[in-house]
């Protein structure tokens, strides 16, 4: 069961570089963030007021508040700054690869903010992955033209935004249902990306058919898929090994826009891919190290 969910989040997770791309060029970042959440709240919103379940009795404000904080750190932030690059030249593949530093981030981090420290292995395997995904995206990062050299430190802020959401959620006091958590992430995106689609005057959306197929991309695939498998793989898997999974989202976002967008696919890809399914394999063969008293899990 692990392995399905570990398979069917990296799909979805990489398929939003996939559904930023497809919207690049219809709408600016704001206007496709903000019709992407506004029909799921509204949706959300409707199925928890019809909710009979305890789960939602049961928070108080400010658990409702920690998860809003959350919501805007891994969705918000981290979403806006990923379709920012697109749309400023940054390629899938180098914005994935921005991305996938992730897991050497909250690696470090584990150990003096939740306990959960990284053996010597698991160091091998995230070091591993982060030598393919570099393979698998450096010749596309330098071969890229018509991006800002700053428009390449846009992504790095969205990879800390979600470090620190991952942290938060660890670190949350109140286990809170995925279901619940999801519908006060979204409903907070859809405020946030609503407000500055009004005031930038971008609120209007396209005509364009594309428009409308990267929206029901990106809700369908990357927010229930991605996202929801991101929370329920964590709290089942814990964050090292979770975070490892990211390490495939360069090398598979980079065959995924070979296959629809025609991108170069070269053997220099293949090698990164491998080394990537390498680490997840060394990190989720060893046993998480803890001291005394701690758990392995982020719950």
């Amino acid at each position: 069961m692990n392995a399905l969910l570990s398979i069917a989040f990296v799909l979805c997770w990489s398929s939003g570089f996939i559904g930023a791309k497809l919207g690049a060029d219809s709408a600016p970042a704001v206007t496709l963030l903000m019709w992407r959440f506004l029909p799921l709240a509204a949706i959300l919103i409707a199925v928890a007021a019809f909710s009979t379940r305890t789960s939602w009795r049961r928070l108080t404000a400010r658990d409702v508040a920690w998860q809003a904080v959350i919501g805007v750190l891994s969705q918000s932030g981290y979403l806006l700054t990923v379709f920012s690059a697109i749309q400023l030249g940054v390629s899938t593949g180098t914005t994935a690869l921005i991305d996938g530093i992730q897991p050497l981030v909250a690696g470090a981090l584990a150990g003096p903010l939740l306990r959960q420290y990284v053996t010597r292995t698991q160091w091998l395997g995230l070091c591993l992955g982060g030598g393919g995904v570099a393979l698998v995206t450096t010749a596309d990062a330098t071969a890229t033209t018509g991006a800002a050299w700053w428009a390449y430190l846009i992504p790095f802020l969205g990879m800390l935004s979600l470090v620190a959401a991952t942290f938060l959620e660890g670190r949350s006091r109140t286990q809170v249902a995925p279901a619940v958590s999801m519908t006060i992430h979204c409903t907070t995106s859809a405020a946030v990306f609503t407000a500055l689609a009004t005031c930038t005057g971008a609120e209007k959306p396209p005509a364009e058919p594309w428009f409308w197929a990267a929206i029901a991309w990106l809700v369908a695939l990357s927010t229930f898929g991605g996202y929801g498998l991101y929370w329920l793989t964590l709290r089942r898997s814990g964050i090292t090994k979770v975070n490892t999974l990211m390490f495939l989202m360069a090398p598979v976002t980079a065959v995924w826009g070979a296959a629809m967008f025609g991108e170069p696919l070269t053997l220099q890809t293949a090698i990164g891919l491998t080394a990537a399914l390498s680490a997840v394999a060394v990190v989720h063969s060893a046993r998480p190290r803890t001291r005394e008293g701690a758990v392995t899990a982020t719950r």
